[in-house]
């Protein structure tokens, strides 16, 4: 129990989840700790490692993970802190985001002990009478204790039949794996607790319901998020992941150490009173966190290489060794805007456009500010190394010379 309610927000009930335990060990039966998995997008950030993490050590005390893909529910899209309907995705999406997601997955879980499953699998063979004899087990009133139906439906904000599905179909979820126990973040506590009542409903023993912290991103403001820009990326490169967590604000650090990583509990406690004492530099823990999270999704190599990047970076203010190049402009002359968003360091010209209002781009070390500047192919130019953001660098190599368009010289 000490191991499963570490950087725990619930359990419920606990005494259930005691219990269980105890019968688990003296039958020498594995409990079936059960995660559904949302596969509305397909690459995983650590926000999505904190229940992972969990499960990892459901695992390493013997009881057998249940991945649930919800190719299935995926169609119905989660309402879970959604103030507008979801929009839904099709089947073919649905699954070819599964594939992805468990192959991210599985750098945390053993892929040994782990049973992956698509809730399509019986849903999808559900009959209009299945469904029906389904939503019968559970009333409006009930579903309508939900905050965010009861807020969409006080403002009069449209609330669709197949919504209220969702959480009827994630419970079938837990009757068809006869889940012991149900991991989920603090937004899916409504969910989890329905499938407890529907598993009743069906002669079984309800599951425990445990709830995970949600991880606030490195904004320090919303929760991770890759829409949001706020994320650190389980398959992005070394100096990626480096580089992010040490952007983060330090009231984060304790949190980030706690549900991200393997430190032991004593360290933790250690870490907790150095920075409520202010005897330590933030800084030096970041670097520790930093190569804590590169070593758990890489190597201690890489996260080693990826420190000695970043101090040459940002603490020498040097180029990075592996930076890109470009040997040519190739139409003589272009828009930054358009170079940023043609070279992946932007995904829109909106953003990047977003980024130069900020400051963020640079070039040679000059911050450029206006959205219209132009870069031009010139003898008399030279080379220069553009910067966007605090990690994506790019060398081009030929001569070139900043311009501004009439545009951009009217809007200073």
């Amino acid at each position: 129990m000490d191991v499963i309610k570490r950087g725990v927000s619930e359990i419920i009930p606990e005494e259930d989840l005691v219990k269980k335990l105890e019968r688990s060990i003296k039958t020498k039966t594995p409990l079936n700790a059960k995660l559904g998995c949302d596969p509305s997008r397909p690459d995983l950030h650590v926000g999505h490692s904190v229940v992972l993490r969990k499960l990892r050590q459901f695992q390493e005390l013997g009881h057998l993970a249940i991945l649930i893909v919800g190719d299935f529910t995926g169609m119905i899209g989660d309402p879970s802190g959604k103030s507008k309907t979801r929009p839904s995705l099709n089947l073919d999406e649905t699954r070819r985001n599964g594939k992805t997601y468990f192959e991210q997955a599985t750098k945390i879980l053993s892929a040994k002990k782990v049973k992956m499953l698509y809730n399509s699998e019986w849903l999808g063979k559900m009959s209009f009478e299945d469904v029906l004899r389904l939503a019968s087990r559970y009333t409006i009133a009930r579903m309508l204790e939900r905050d965010d139906f009861t807020d969409r439906y006080k403002q009069g904000d449209a609330i669709r039949i197949h919504e209220f599905l969702y959480p009827l179909a994630q419970a079938m979820d837990s009757v068809m794996v006869e889940a012991d126990v149900e991991l989920g973040g603090t937004d899916q506590k409504f969910n989890l607790l329905v499938a407890r009542d529907i598993q009743r409903e069906y002669g079984q023993d309800p599951q425990v319901a445990v709830t995970m912290p949600i991880l606030i991103g490195i904004d320090g403001v919303e929760k991770m998020s890759k829409s949001l820009e706020n994320y650190i990326g389980f398959t992005e490169p070394p100096k990626e992941i480096y580089g992010k967590t040490m952007s983060i604000p330090d009231a984060l650090i304790y949190d980030y150490f706690l549900l991200t990583t393997n430190i032991p509990q004593q360290e933790l406690a250690a870490i907790r009173r150095q920075l409520a004492r202010k005897v330590v530099n933030p800084r030096d823990l970041k670097r520790r966190l930093a190569r804590d999270l590169v070593s758990i999704y890489y190597h201690p190599e890489a996260a080693k290489k990826a420190e000695e990047e970043f101090d040459k970076v940002y603490v020498k203010k040097e180029t990075p060794e592996d930076i890109r190049k470009i040997e040519r402009l190739e139409s003589g002359e272009i828009l930054l805007v358009d170079l940023i968003v043609r070279e992946g360091m932007a995904s829109s010209k909106s953003e990047a456009r977003r980024l130069i209002q900020q400051g963020a781009v640079s070039a040679d070390g000059r911050k450029i500010t206006g959205i219209h500047q132009k870069i031009q192919s010139a003898k008399q130019g030279k080379p220069l190394v553009l910067k966007v953001g605090k990690h994506q660098f790019v060398h081009i190599s030929e001569n070139v010379i900043l311009l501004k368009s009439e545009n951009s010289r009217k809007s200073h």
